[in-house]
């Protein structure tokens, strides 16, 4: 479906002067509209209360202000949130609210479904349906903000979708998060499965962004049997890339394992793993599996941490991730996914 206007999460001050120019609006209106979206993290016209209703009328009849709703908030007991934004093509993605301490993380969508298909994962399950747009993912990240009740602390596009991918409209996101919005790009964390020619992309930015690998497996063999062919590279040619990454950048990045009981959890796989990570100055966050599937379960306690061991024996730095949402179908495309079942899109 195309869109049928433009998106107001995406303007910017100049293009709101023109606009108002435009409607015979006075220019003082573009800074109280790019103010309350930038300052005050409106989500909507309604929370704009100093605009006059012509003012609302002709934002709302020229653009998507916003154009996306909140469909489903699911809860846990750790007060983490899942929201499930229906697009304004009747599409469904995800946002999570994650508290940590004091401090609130936000992890974010690039697109609708995703076309690498983890065999493990729910977010690509159905494949790819489209990308999305900038300003689709600026108003994920002021619904998240709606629900913390002011801007959040840390941003990690870990949800659904190959970001590096979509580089077209994540980029843009990424400039505007950290200038119109004033976040730090150091508090920002861009998740892939190893995609090079977008790593490579990444990299020729030379920004201060975090980077996040999801190996899964520290040889070719085993990562077979959990990532389908045509998106998958090489570890040797990943590690590369993200080496690239870390010169331009100036950052360490991490590597994502993501812990399948008897497929990747041996204590020889650990091993090479940690070599891997030590010998490319990479951290390792060990991701115990969210049980998504029948066909792969997660491993026992003691052979996770049996595994975080032997990993530490080798001089790596590893962690092991802090597991929140339980209750909340916590899992990247879970609800998304339970709506896709009810055949009710």
């Amino acid at each position: 479906m195309v869109p049928e206007k433009d998106f107001l999460y995406s303007c910017t001050k100049a293009s709101l002067e023109e606009w108002c120019v435009k409607r015979t609006f006075p220019k003082f209106r573009s800074d109280q509209i790019f103010r309350h979206i930038h300052e005050r993290l409106a989500i909507s016209l309604a929370d704009m209360n100093n605009l006059p209703k012509d003012l609302k009328a002709a934002l709302e009849e020229d653009f998507y202000a916003p154009s996306s709703k909140i469909d489903v908030i699911s809860g846990s007991q750790d007060e983490v949130e899942k929201l499930r934004l229906e697009l304004f093509d009747g599409e469904f993605i995800e946002v999570a609210v994650i508290p940590m301490g004091e401090k609130r993380t936000l992890c974010l969508s690039t697109q609708v479904g995703c076309p690498v298909g983890c065999r493990f994962c729910a977010s690509g399950a159905n494949g790819l349906v489209r990308n999305l747009k900038c300003a689709e993912i600026i108003e994920e990240f002021l619904y998240g903000c709606s629900r913390i009740g002011g801007k959040c602390d840390n941003i990690v596009f870990m949800g659904i979708g190959e970001g590096l991918l979509n580089t077209s409209e994540l980029f843009p996101a990424l400039e505007k998060l950290t200038g119109d919005f004033g976040l730090s790009q150091r508090r920002i964390t861009v998740s892939t499965s190893g995609y090079i020619p977008g790593m490579e992309k990444f990299a020729a930015l030379k920004r201060e962004y975090n980077l996040a690998v999801s190996l899964h497996a520290p040889d070719d063999a085993t990562r077979a049997k959990l990532i389908p062919d045509p998106l998958r590279y090489s570890v040797a040619d990943i590690l590369a890339a993200a080496d690239n990454w870390s010169e331009n950048s100036g950052r360490q990045y991490t590597l994502e394992y993501t812990l399948v009981a008897g497929i990747n959890d041996s204590v020889d796989h650990a091993l090479q793993l940690g070599k891997l990570a030590y010998r490319h100055h990479a951290k390792i966050n060990l991701i115990p599996y969210n049980d998504t599937s029948s066909s792969f379960k997660r491993p026992a306690l003691r052979d996770i941490e049996r595994f975080e061991e032997a990993v530490a024996s080798t001089g790596a730095r590893v962690t092991r991730r802090v597991e929140k949402g339980k209750g909340a179908a916590a899992a990247c495309g879970q609800l998304r996914a339970e709506k896709l079942n009810q055949g009710d899109k």
